[in-house]
């Protein structure tokens, strides 16, 4: 269980300060680019599948953890392991970009929080809900058991960097609780009060991408 833990430790602090970093050090959108940071969200999911997935299944993401937990994937004990393995690793991931900001005299304002943009909460809760719908059902059903698990890291990868290219100029892109906690936590103001939709909405996409999974596809079967 402890090596479980320490893998979706690693396997989340990669995803937050490869990511988010990327966000911010690339200059946001108009520097690297949404493809860019697209990139840098999917390439570091398939680092850790193809490194952490043989230890933990790489869920890296709480919804993804519930997901799987609702489908009798993972216990009770596990999840709730997880769950705290990934929003440490997430915190940890996000201490390093802001140290590594501090370090180059640049600006710390911008920690690749999630906020609604101009589409209000309604709107942001809408899109989290469904971009994380599809991207746990992907990984749902590539991983069970008519699904190819030799070609699971790179499909899934791939399935964020898609979801990225739509997500990212709405909402920046959450779809992982876990990776908008931790730098809401050291941005504070406005990306703390709007935290709550990037941890409902995702967690809700999940369970139904679980239920579709597991009776509309035969995920479990």
């Amino acid at each position: 269980m402890s090596k479980k833990l320490f893998a979706e430790f690693i396997g989340t602090f990669v995803l937050v300060l490869f990511g988010t970093g990327t966000a911010v050090l690339g200059g946001g959108i108009e520097g690297i680019g949404t493809l860019g940071i697209a990139m840098a969200f999917g390439l570091s999911i398939v680092a850790m599948a193809y490194s952490i997935g043989t230890i933990s299944g790489c869920h890296v993401n709480p919804a993804v953890s519930i997901a799987l937990f609702l489908n009798k994937r993972i216990s009770g004990s596990e999840l709730v392991g997880y769950i705290v393995a990934q929003v440490v690793g997430a915190i940890v991931g996000t201490a390093t970009l802001l140290s590594f900001l501090n370090l180059s005299d640049m600006s710390t304002k911008n920690l690749g929080q999630n906020g609604f943009g101009n589409i209000g909460a309604g709107g942001a809760f809408l899109v989290e809900a469904i971009l994380t719908f599809v991207f746990v059902l992907v990984i749902i059903v590539v991983t069970g058991k008519k699904g190819n698990p030799a070609f699971a890291g790179l499909v899934i990868g791939l399935t964020l960097v898609l979801i990225h290219l739509l997500g990212i100029p709405l909402t920046g892109t959450s779809v992982n609780p876990a990776r908008s906690i931790a730098p809401a936590l050291f941005a504070g103001g406005e990306a703390l009060s709007q935290l709550w939709v990037f941890i409902v909405a995702p967690i809700v996409g999940g369970i139904v991408a679980a239920i579709v999974g597991k009776f509309a596809l035969d995920s479990e079967k």
